[in-house]
């Protein structure tokens, strides 16, 4: 699909670790949602479920074609990480530190930047309610697909 795309992810985890979920928004160029998704992860830290948001959004954006991808996402470490400004030490975040980065690969051109909490707020409310059902919202992938890692699903 041309044209630009915006990913907007976030994750959250109450108790850290604790109940966690992630969410994600994509939208297009005039800022119109075209395809959004909350999840339930079950106990898991913050920064995972942040990751968890990052790959389902990324692969849902892939299953529906689109090739350009913005991301913006609040998790100042995911996207320092994503971007190779930190190294990742963490054990639990390495395959799905991976497993964004090849997926963002697959894009003709990704760009992942760090926004304000302000910013995501449609992702945060999808994270947020598929916590409180304790299930998946919305018309993302099948988590996992494509043989992606993750750590739910």
């Amino acid at each position: 699909m041309l044209g630009s795309f915006t990913l907007r992810t976030d994750g959250g985890a109450r108790g850290n670790p604790g109940p966690a979920g992630a969410g994600f928004v994509i939208e297009d160029a005039s800022g119109a949602i075209v395809r959004s998704g909350g999840r339930y992860l079950g106990v898991a830290t913050n920064n995972v479920a942040e990751y968890e948001a990052l790959v389902w959004g990324l692969q849902t954006a892939l299953d529906h074609g689109i090739r350009r991808i913005e991301v913006r996402a609040d998790s100042e470490l995911v996207v320092r990480q994503v971007n190779g400004h930190y190294k990742v030490k963490n054990a639990g975040l390495i395959p799905l530190h991976k497993a964004s980065c090849e997926l963002l690969k697959r894009f003709e051109s990704a760009r992942v930047m760090h926004v304000r909490r302000e910013e995501n707020v449609a992702a945060d409310d999808l994270a947020n309610r598929a916590m409180d059902a304790r299930e998946t919202i919305g018309d993302g992938v099948a988590p996992g697909a494509g043989g992606q890692t993750s750590l739910f699903g």
